[in-house]
């Protein structure tokens, strides 16, 4: 590693903090500008909601590939120029996609999208820890870095509204080129041309298994995203994709596990500490998950102006806020990480069981803030020592494969979240629907009393007979085809509520986890 600083000599370390941190945020417009608003993007792409589902996955499933190769082109590549090409081929890109209809064509250039967010990722946060000179550099630069993942979201999604309400979709796609473009700005102005690392020869990249990898987590992506909707093992394409990912996936096992220097060290997994982060991280997004049900609930039940929704998020986000400063107290004064992980995981409890009870017809702001924040606060409290610990886990030059092993588990409880929520949720209300639809029946006397009431209501406000008729089982059919959504939500919300309990029992009574905190100290700040 270069001693000679990389940025320019008049730069103030705090300007030099402040740009890196801007710059990190490229990462989450990449990752999220689809994904803010899906029912736009997907109606801009004449797609299904599956569709853009499936395309963040390829976006995140590339990004975790290209982390197995990073390094090379990081230290082959002078960084000012490295940084460079990065931002203006992302510029490019999504101009590209901007005025890209073909859903194929979307795809490719969200796989290129997904390499472009990996190789700036891991400089970047290198850079924003070596600015600070505390023992909690690591804290301090961590939660900067994932605060920003966190709080990027909120941001993104009322933008996109704003954007929406007043031009077209593609402008999405071309603020976000701009976004790209100030990047450039300004690492052309703050940069100087010195290397960070000594330049290392751009050969014996293990393509093979990048390759590999890649094709793995896609087709898995594509099993799980598509599997309900395709009514899985009746589909060939859905046994197709889960044969290729399960070939693919072995292959690069047995092929880290045969090479002398593998792309991905397998003996990481030997450390219990680190097969405990992996789990807790998966479990953490999947209950991440749950938060898309209540946003669903305010558009089709409550019936939300999306701006609504969006600025309603502003709430999540002090919540995210509060329960990363109080977790940065938290790793200061070095409070086990096993208490943190059981404030946050209860605090995902309360919220489920607390948010159970709003699911009715009709609620207001002041009914949800609370519970919404709380929601925050445990991803804010969770999120950073879930990371710290899984790095932490391993010895120091095992932690490269310890911090993918942790971007793994993101990805796949994400997807796991989604599928979990998107069958239960299916098969649910498919369920309460049709025990419902058997007291609507119009030979019911309740039904036919209901009907002609409604029927004389349309006729008031000028509507014919038989179209007021036609409006009134219309309306009958969405009370009831609601209310199976509600009940079928508050089920989900009290199952992972339970879920929320168990964790919480397991983590009070597990004993490795007692004994762990002191390798986890070390692993930080070095004692």
């Amino acid at each position: 590693m270069s001693e000679v600083s990389i940025f320019k000599s008049w730069v103030p370390n705090w300007a030099i903090i402040a740009i890196i941190f801007f710059c990190m945020l490229h990462s989450m417009v990449l990752l999220g500008v689809y994904t803010s608003n899906v029912t736009y993007a997907a109606s801009f792409l004449d797609v299904e909601v599956e569709d853009l589902q499936f395309s963040m996955c390829v976006t995140y499933g590339t990004f975790l590939a290209t982390l197995l190769i990073e390094s090379r082109f990081f230290k082959f590549f002078p960084t000012k120029k490295y940084f460079l090409v990065i931002y203006g081929l992302a510029a490019l890109t999504f101009i590209l996609t901007a005025y890209t209809e073909n859903f194929s064509l979307f795809i490719i250039l969200r796989m290129v999208e997904g390499i472009l967010m990996a190789l700036p990722v891991l400089p970047l946060r290198l850079f924003l820890i070596s600015r600070f000179k505390s023992k909690n550099a690591v804290i301090i630069g961590f939660s900067l870095n994932y605060g920003a993942l966190m709080l990027a979201s909120p941001f993104i999604i009322n933008i996109a509204v704003w954007l929406l309400e007043n031009y077209d979709w593609k402008y999405m796609a071309l603020g976000s080129a701009f976004f790209q473009i100030v990047c450039v700005a300004l690492v052309m102005i703050t940069f100087n041309n010195n290397r960070y690392y000594k330049k290392i020869p751009l050969y014996q990249i293990d393509w093979a298994s990048f390759i590999l990898v890649l094709t793995a987590i896609i087709c898995g992506s594509y099993f799980v995203v598509y599997g309900q909707k395709k009514y899985w093992f009746e589909s060939s394409q859905i046994i197709v994709a889960l044969i290729v990912a399960l070939i693919t996936g072995g292959f690069f096992i047995a092929r880290q596990m045969l090479v002398t220097r593998p792309t991905f060290d397998m003996k990481v997994f030997q450390y219990a500490n680190l097969r405990t982060g992996l789990l807790l991280s998966v479990i953490f997004y999947i209950v991440r998950s749950t938060l898309n049900i209540c946003h669903s609930t305010m558009y089709v039940v409550w019936n939300w102006e999306p701006s609504r929704v969006a600025h309603v998020q502003y709430l999540n986000m002090i919540g995210v806020v509060t329960g990363m400063i109080l977790t940065g107290i938290f790793l200061a004064k070095s409070v086990a990480s096993r208490y943190i992980f059981i404030l946050g995981f209860s605090l995902f409890a309360v919220f489920h069981f607390w948010f159970t009870f709003l699911f009715v017809p009709d609620a207001s702001l002041a009914d949800i803030a609370i519970p919404y924040m709380l929601q925050g606060a445990a991803v804010g409290v969770l999120f950073v020592p879930l990371v710290l610990f899984t790095v932490s886990a391993v010895p120091k030059h095992y932690a490269p494969f310890a911090g993918i092993v942790g971007v793994a588990g993101r990805f796949w409880g994400s997807i796991m979240g989604f599928a979990i929520i998107q069958n239960a949720g299916w098969f649910l209300q498919s369920t309460h629907f049709t025990k419902f639809r058997q007291f609507v029946l119009p030979e019911s006397p309740e039904t036919q009393s209901r009907v002609e009431q409604l029927t004389k209501n349309f006729v008031a406000k000028g509507y014919a007979l038989d179209d007021s008729n036609k409006l009134a089982m219309k309306q009958i059919i969405s009370s009831v085809s609601k209310q199976s959504i509600l009940l079928s939500n508050m089920e989900i919300f009290t199952a992972m509520g339970y879920f929320m309990l168990i964790v919480v029992i397991f983590l009070l009574l597990n004993q490795h986890l007692r004994q762990t905190f002191d390798i986890f100290k070390n692993r930080i700040w070095g004692n």
